[in-house]
């Protein structure tokens, strides 16, 4: 039967489309014919909406981006204590890398590539500003309370937040054979999420000498 015209669900398609096809395949593997074909769109269609794969790819990639910034910003940070709150962010970003196998995938391929697309992307550093500004707060609200240290660099400090969980679950598998250890078992998936938690806020607490 023929697909009745509805331009916003079938850009939606092939985004959906591009995004399984580049996270699975990367950027040099994936085919704009197997993203039309998974998103049972004409290719035509494909370059009428979006342009070119490479454009195409940095809309999946933009998308990934306002995803995580989004979920970040639904955490409400502001309504708990610097401490709490700092725990939930940890948290956040740990589970976000484990319930989506795929954002690794995707920065680990936009890395293979030295963030060639991600320059493209005008809106890359409004999205992390907020961020930036929203840690910069917690310090400063838990430095005032005098639970946290004042000194503590926003992006140092989200860089670590992020590689706590980000390093564990992109060589989960290596890691599992080189310790002997089935590190993807979800009683370890607790524990390391725990310990990164407990790293970062060790850190907050630990007055510089």
């Amino acid at each position: 039967m023929a697909r009745k015209r509805n331009p916003e669900l079938t850009k939606g398609d092939i985004l959906k489309a591009a995004h399984d096809e580049f996270c699975e395949r990367g950027f040099d593997g994936a085919r704009v014919d197997s993203i039309a074909s998974r998103a049972g769109a004409n290719k035509r269609l494909l370059y009428h909406y979006f342009g070119d794969k490479e454009q195409l790819y940095c809309a999946v990639l933009s998308g990934a981006y306002r995803t995580i910034r989004a979920g970040e910003k639904e955490l409400s940070l502001d309504q708990y204590s610097p401490e709490e709150a700092m725990d939930r962010l940890v948290r956040f970003t740990f589970r976000h890398f484990h319930q989506n196998p795929w954002f690794i995938r995707l920065l680990t391929t936009e890395n293979l590539h030295h963030a060639r697309f991600l320059k493209l992307l005008p809106e890359i550093r409004e999205l992390h500003s907020p961020l930036v500004a929203q840690i910069q707060t917690l310090i400063e609200r838990g430095a005032e309370k005098g639970v946290f240290r004042r000194d503590v660099d926003p992006v140092q400090l989200y860089i670590s937040i992020a590689a706590l969980g980000y390093f564990y679950l992109s060589n989960i598998h290596t890691l599992s054979v080189i310790f002997d250890t089935d590190l993807a078992h979800i009683t370890l998936i607790q524990e390391r999420e725990a310990h990164a938690v407990a790293m970062v806020l060790d850190h907050l607490r630990t007055m510089p000498v």
